[in-house]
């Protein structure tokens, strides 16, 4: 059987705690799990769905939420978490595409779509509602569906920041293999406890973040979201704690130390990029080194930096054991060492294909089974890979590539910049011009001038920025990326006055 649940419950000790608090004392254990996700199982047959139908869940995190994922998985259902910030237009396009047989909504959202078809149950942010008061009337016990492996567990939208949002097809054995995959080359054993503060609507909180602990049985301390208060606190009882990079810059102005980690053997970075200074201030200020990694809604993790052996900042470590990459040219092309180009990747990690768009598989793949991830990259003498940005933020500057990352780098370093995001601008003789947005730190004063004064000796003419803009912040998404498309909406004004 290849039934994801199926390979997490032969990990269960059922009296061992799933869920503690803060102060670790036990709030759930596996006995709960297992019982309530049988619950959930038998209420969604009974409410008519079978294997292979999908299940929309635009609800808040809570326990009750965790355990409806876990009863889909064991009834064979796909599961399709969505961003709980999506609005009506947006809901409307995944329910029109996934036609779900049923949707789960926080109450207060119950009628804010207009699939009006679909059979629409509720959840609030403390996993009451109406499924539930189902769940709980139904057997504690409930079959493990079988399923084969290359059947559809989960299907995961993609951001959509070109075109409409895609939903990546991820299968039984995607998922089981990146975690089996995972917890080896992270040392996860029984004994670990995830502080686990990120979303679950995301490939980083619900299968890297959920998938771990289930696959070895160990505990979780299960915040309903990140505050860094509370996270300080609970970091005496944890032992592995993952987050995107803005959780990292406000624990550090929190003022974190050395002795909140002293029970910590893990911290792991993802879902962004993690600036050079973030990894040496948090090493300085805790003692301990940020493990960063790299993965996509499409592929699970493909790299990561090694749990024994040198984290380099800026990089994203080299392929993770049975995953292969490769940087190639625009012909596909494997380019040597030090060059930067395209990024594919290849392993049972990478998803089945896009739902009901056999065009946009067929272009993502490559004749022997390579998925182009749409990133770029460069991977050094030591197999180590950094991204250095996405194929679409590639700039094109009178017929020269520039790559933002580079210029960021040099931005970045400069006395009084806190981050910087590089874009391309139309322009009327190059095709496009080199622009900067920079976010000064408090109480900098800092002009483009300057800045130009600054980089004038390091970039070449033609990577040199044409315009700079200052914003208090980037515009970024959930998980902390941020939103180039964002920003050449709001200075493609200033492309027709260059």
């Amino acid at each position: 059987m290849s039934n994801l649940y199926q390979v997490f419950r032969d990990h269960f000790d059922l009296s061992r705690p799933l869920l503690i608090d803060a102060a670790g004392k036990t709030i759930a254990t596996y006995q709960d799990l297992e019982q309530r996700s049988a619950q959930f199982a038998m209420a969604l047959m009974q409410l008519g769905l079978k294997p292979g139908d999908r299940v929309a869940v635009q609800t808040e995190k809570s326990i009750e939420a965790l355990y409806l994922y876990c009863g889909c998985l064991r009834a064979g259902l796909i599961y399709l978490p969505l961003n709980t910030a999506y609005g009506a237009h947006e809901l409307n396009h995944f329910l029109q595409d996934a036609t779900p047989s049923l949707l789960m909504v926080d109450p207060a959202r119950a009628n804010d779509h207009g699939a009006g078809s679909i059979l629409t149950l509720t959840m609030d942010r403390f996993g009451q509602g109406r499924l539930t008061n189902l769940a709980q009337d139904c057997p504690t016990s409930h079959s493990i569906e079988p399923r084969a492996p290359d059947d559809i567990a989960v299907i995961v939208y993609t951001s959509g920041t070109t075109g409409l949002p895609k939903g990546a097809m991820i299968s039984h054995n995607n998922l089981i293999s990146n975690a089996q995959t995972l917890t080896s080359a992270w040392g996860w054993t029984q004994a670990d406890v995830m502080l686990h503060t990120l979303p679950i609507f995301h490939v980083h909180g619900l299968f890297v973040g959920l998938h771990l602990p289930l696959l070895t049985g160990s505990a979780m301390i299960f915040q309903p979201s990140f505050e860094a208060a509370a996270v300080r606190t609970a970091l005496a009882h944890a032992t592995v704690f993952m987050g995107v990079p803005t959780y990292y810059t406000r624990l550090l102005s929190q003022g974190i130390h050395q002795k909140d980690c002293e029970g910590m053997r893990l911290f792991i970075s993802g879902s962004a990029p993690l600036l050079a200074q973030t990894f040496q201030d948090w090493e300085a200020a805790t003692g301990t080194v940020i493990l960063e990694r790299y993965g996509m809604s499409e592929t699970g993790m493909n790299t990561a930096n090694p749990l024994d052996g040198a984290r380099k900042p800026g990089t994203v470590g080299p392929p993770l054991p049975g995953v292969e990459c490769l940087v190639v040219n625009d012909a596909g092309d494997v380019l040597p060492v030090g060059e930067t180009g395209h990024l594919w990747v290849r392993g049972p990690n990478v998803f089945q294909g896009y739902w009901q768009n056999v065009e946009k598989t067929a272009e993502s793949f490559t004749p022997d089974g390579y998925f182009k991830t749409g990133d770029l990259a460069v991977i050094d003498d030591e197999g180590y890979i950094s991204i250095v940005g996405r194929s679409k933020d590639l700039i094109i500057t009178g017929g020269l590539n520039v790559y933002p990352k580079e210029i960021e780098l040099v931005l970045d370093a400069i006395d009084g910049v806190m981050e910087s995001a590089v874009i391309g601008l139309p322009h009327p003789d190059f095709g496009e011009s080199v622009c900067a947005v920079i976010v000064s730190l408090p109480e900098v004063d800092l002009t483009p001038e300057f800045i130009f004064d600054q980089i004038k000796t390091r970039l070449a003419n033609f990577k040199t920025p044409k315009k700079i803009f200052f914003l208090q912040n980037l515009p970024r998404n959930t998980m902390g990326k941020v939103q180039k498309n964002q920003l050449r909406e709001q200075f493609s004004d200033a492309a027709h006055n260059q």
